[in-house]
């Protein structure tokens, strides 16, 4: 499937809790921890024997510390010290300690969601597509509403996994909802155009990349591009900003959840696939505040379900299901919507 593997990590830290938190926070992100160990139960010679790409090193007192010398007189591989003491997996603090942490190891070991675009060709290949969901007939008997300027739009954000579950989605969606979608995916700049063919391959909506001043439309989906930041004018116009997202993820499912969010309001929602790492749960509390709706992908559904776990279990995730079942979930959205007086949906 992929020649990429996982950096592996070696850790040491002086306290439980923290080897705890770390444990989990590499696991989640991607890499492989190959130790994760007590300073006082290890020997010189066991770092030797330990094929490691990079040493995570966390203690009180580094100075003076014989293991602390020996992986730095070896020059083996790369050395980071502690990013200080591991917030809570849900403390305000962890997203700002998490991607301070993950951007220099990215930079020093390398991105585990390389693997993302390798797998691409497997899914181009693969020829299995959902059963569509039937458009309930207010819609169908309506008149087509795809290629008008989208009035609601829906984040679909992934990671590890996300091609694989956002085109069993967009299989299942049929065609004719008033909604428009803007697709945040991890994944390397190089495969951005082979991400849209592979997604959208058997679907009815098309998926196209981010296009400047214009609006996003009913029936399709907007790549977000993985080299500049996309935003919102004010008439709900696509921005491309020409910055890069901010680090270390690309595109930044955080950011681009704040900019949807801040422009649409309670005409939006998010739905996080699978992924690595908790990108999104920062931002989460803000979308929910602007009236707006977070969905997850299942666990039990996810080749990754780090990223959808985060959002459930920090309490902002409203509803849960898998591919299919997200898809259906939308399709009564819209239902519940469309048979709602629109006095009332101007005061939601």
């Amino acid at each position: 499937m992929s020649d990429v593997v996982a950096a592996r990590i070696g850790v040491i830290a002086d306290t439980s809790l923290q080897r705890h938190v770390l444990q989990q926070a590499l696991t989640a992100n991607g890499y492989t921890v190959v130790l994760n160990s007590d300073p006082a139960r290890l020997e010189e010679a066991d770092l030797a024997a330990m094929d490691a790409d990079l040493w995570l090193v966390d203690l009180a007192q580094t100075e003076d510390s014989p293991l602390v010398n020996a992986l730095l007189e070896r020059d083996a591989c790369p050395v980071l010290f502690g990013e200080g003491h591991a917030p809570e997996r849900h403390s305000e603090h962890y997203p700002r300690w998490e991607r301070r942490m993950f951007g220099k190891l990215k930079r020093l070991v390398g991105d585990p969601s390389k693997v993302v675009g390798p797998r691409l060709e497997v899914l181009k290949a693969d020829a299995e597509r959902s059963t569509r969901l039937e458009l309930p007939g207010a819609f169908s008997n309506a008149g087509s509403v795809d290629g008008e300027p989208a009035r609601e739009v829906w984040l679909l954000a992934a990671s590890l996994g996300g091609p694989e579950a956002v085109k069993a989605f967009l299989d299942a969606l049929p065609l004719g909802l008033p909604v428009g979608f803007v697709y945040a995916q991890h994944i390397e700049a190089s495969f951005e155009s082979a991400l849209s063919q592979a997604v959208g391959r058997h679907s009815q909506w098309s998926v196209n990349p981010a296009r400047a001043n214009d609006s996003i439309r009913c029936g399709e989906v907007v790549v977000a591009p993985i080299s500049q930041e996309m935003g919102f004018d004010k008439d709900g116009s696509m921005l491309l900003h020409g910055r890069g997202w901010p680090e270390p993820y690309s595109p930044s499912i955080d950011q681009m959840m704040l900019n949807l969010a801040q422009q649409f309001g309670n005409r939006c929602g998010v739905i996080a696939f699978s992924g690595m790492g908790s990108d999104g749960n920062a931002a989460a509390a803000y979308v929910l505040r602007q009236g707006a709706k977070v969905w997850t992908q299942r666990a039990d559904s996810c080749v990754c379900s780090s990223m959808p776990d985060s959002l459930r279990e920090g309490g902002y995730s409203s509803v849960s299901g898998d591919p299919r079942e997200l898809a259906q979930a939308l399709v009564n959205h819209f239902l519940q919507r469309a048979s709602t007086p629109v006095a009332a949906l101007q005061t939601e």
